[in-house]
């Protein structure tokens, strides 16, 4: 498979998503949008969109960040949605897949910053890439918002602090608010680039202090997302042969 990342920052990177990429031999491709790269504007050979986090979101305008156009991003977006390539967003990437398909981002009930438990919905429980999940999984959090939904779309999992941590637009398509490719060195980046952040809410009730980050055990949600993203990728080789 050709996977594409589109990185909006380099402290936000594509962490056990690119672990997984490299074991699995598949072609990678990179727009560090951050160095001045462009989004690609030929998607024939993609396989596998995968838009990343950020601090921008939707509404941020190229005044606000030159490096992030929003409007371009969820017009490639829907383009690999309508070509039947198979999309990740994780956080800003989630909420502009949403905006893609015609619904805007919101505000999540609360800020999460750590690692906090995710809970499968009932057809999260019976989907089969999100089964081995079991009832809870703990998964990385680090944002304010959350991705719009459409009529068709399903919610996987949902937290205490956010009812919308993964959504189902299409069974190749999804919305990751949660971060299960953080690793200890995103988190040192993290924390370095994201600190005022952190300090400035530490008193909410789902704000994990630079130290509890750091003692955090990465590897299980790492494993979840590998065996999802198995299964991604199972899916779409199949939806190939159908075409």
């Amino acid at each position: 498979m050709h996977i594409h990342f589109i990185i909006h920052e380099h402290f936000e990177g594509p962490g056990a998503y690119l672990t997984w990429a490299r074991l699995n031999n598949h072609k990678i491709t990179m727009t560090k949008l951050y160095e001045g790269e462009t989004l690609p504007t030929a998607i024939d050979s993609i396989d596998l969109l995968i838009v990343l986090g950020g601090p921008q979101h939707p509404r941020t305008t190229t005044i606000d960040c030159p490096y992030f156009d929003a409007q371009a991003e969820t017009q490639l977006i829907r383009q690999c949605v309508d070509q039947g390539k198979a999309v990740i967003g994780v956080c800003l990437g989630a909420q502009l897949i949403g905006e893609a398909l015609g619904q805007q981002f919101s505000h999540s009930p609360e800020k999460e910053i750590g690692v906090w438990p995710i809970t499968l919905s009932p057809y999260g429980k019976e989907n089969n890439k999100f089964k081995h999940f079991k009832d809870k999984l703990a998964v990385g959090h680090w944002h304010n918002d959350m991705p719009g939904i459409t009529t068709d779309a399903k919610i996987i999992a949902h937290s205490e602090g956010c009812p919308r941590q993964i959504v189902e637009y299409t069974n190749l398509v999804y919305g990751f608010q949660c971060h299960m490719e953080f690793t200890p060195e995103l988190i040192e980046l993290l924390i370095t680039n994201d600190r005022d952040n952190i300090v400035k809410n530490r008193d909410k009730r789902f704000i994990q202090s630079p130290e509890q980050l750091r003692v955090q055990n990465y590897t299980q949600m790492n494993e979840a997302l590998y065996t999802f993203l198995d299964q991604l990728a199972i899916d779409y080789l199949h939806s190939l042969n159908l075409k």
